[in-house]
This record gives structure tokens, C-alpha cells and sequence, in this order.
């Protein structure tokens, strides 16, 4: 944005403080008048930015104004869906008989989404954070995994459960030719 590049950014960091014109010094007035010059523009181009009503509504702040109250409102929102989206994070469970790939898709979705809200975790969390919405039929993987002790990355992981999927796939087929007949 420009005002990296002009070095106005302060203004919306630092409140504009009036002076007394009387008392204070040439430099103070100038810096005064630099800074009330800079939050101007500033907060134009901040309500230019906005829709309609945002920008009928914040006419008349100051950019460090505008900044505080727009980070005040979106603070209290971000953390509301923070909680929404650890929510419904920690209930997602892949059902028996279900495929893995869209299930670790959707997981994946969730943790970026975490990002973007400014949460952030290490591999280790994510990867058992899937392991842990896995239904029992997984269970002699994720022992395995434990037991192994290996660092594995999301990624792998989810190269892993597909591999794991599709044994597990076969041996259903192979069990199911060899299974008894029921005869009425």
C-alpha cells in the first residue's frame, strides 16, 4: 500500500494530540501540521477503500480512530469464529466406511483457516488432530504410528491413510468372497 511506501503508516499507530500554537515550538507546530496532514490523507483514503455505509459511518474519524474501532470490531468477530472453527474442528470425525481423502481435505481447510485467524500449531498437533478423528477401524494404524515414533508430516500422513485405505479396501473384498453363504 502507499503508505509503506510514503511512510505514512504512523498515523494510524499514533493518535493525532493537539497543540497548544501558543506555547509550543516551531518544531512541535510543524511536526503538528506534518502529522494532522498525513492522518488526512490517510483516513481519505481509508474511507475511499470502504463500502457505503462503512465509509458514511467513519467519515468524520481519524485514521488512528478509524484503525483502533475497526480492529476492536474485527478482534471480537475473529475470535468468535476462531471458537467456531476449533469447534467444529475437534467434532470432525471420519465415519466407518467413508473415504480418507476428503475427510484429511476438509481437515486441512480447518487448520488454514486457524491460520488465517492468527492460530498457529506445529505439525505434531495437526497430525494428531487427524489421527484422532480417525473411527476404530484405524486403530492398529495410529498404534503403529505411536509406537514408530516418527515425525511424519501432514502430507505423508495423508499418502499414508490412502495406502492404509486401500489395503483395507482389498482385504473387505478378499473377506467377503470368503465368507459364508447364508442359505434361506
Amino acid at each position: 500500500m502507499n503508505l509503506h511506501y510514503e511512510g505514512e503508516e504512523y498515523v494510524v499507530e499514533k493518535p493525532l494530540v493537539k497543540i497548544n500554537e501558543s506555547t509550543a515550538t516551531p518544531e512541535e507546530i510543524a511536526s503538528f501540521n506534518k502529522h494532522h496532514d498525513h492522518a488526512t490523507k490517510v483516513a481519505c483514503i481509508m474511507v475511499t477503500t470502504m463500502g457505503p455505509e462503512l465509509a458514511k459511518y467513519y467519515e468524520d474519524y481519524w485514521s488512528y480512530k478509524m484503525a483502533l474501532d475497526h480492529a476492536g470490531k474485527f478482534h471480537k468477530k475473529a475470535k468468535q469464529e476462531r471458537f467456531d472453527v476449533v469447534k467444529a474442528f475437534m467434532a470432525f470425525k471420519l465415519k466407518e466406511g467413508e473415504p480418507i481423502f476428503p475427510h484429511v481435505q476438509k481437515m486441512k481447510r480447518y487448520m488454514e483457516k486457524l491460520h488465517k485467524l492468527n492460530v498457529s500449531f506445529k505439525d505434531e498437533l495437526a497430525v494428531d488432530m487427524v489421527l484422532n478423528s480417525l473411527p476404530p477401524s484405524y486403530e492398529q494404524f495410529i498404534l503403529t504410528c505411536h509406537l514408530n515414533n516418527t515425525d511424519k508430516t501432514l502430507t505423508e500422513l495423508h499418502n499414508l491413510l490412502q495406502t492404509v485405505e486401500s489395503g483395507m479396501k482389498k482385504n473387505d473384498a478378499s473377506n467377503a468372497k470368503n465368507a459364508p453363504i447364508l442359505a434361506i
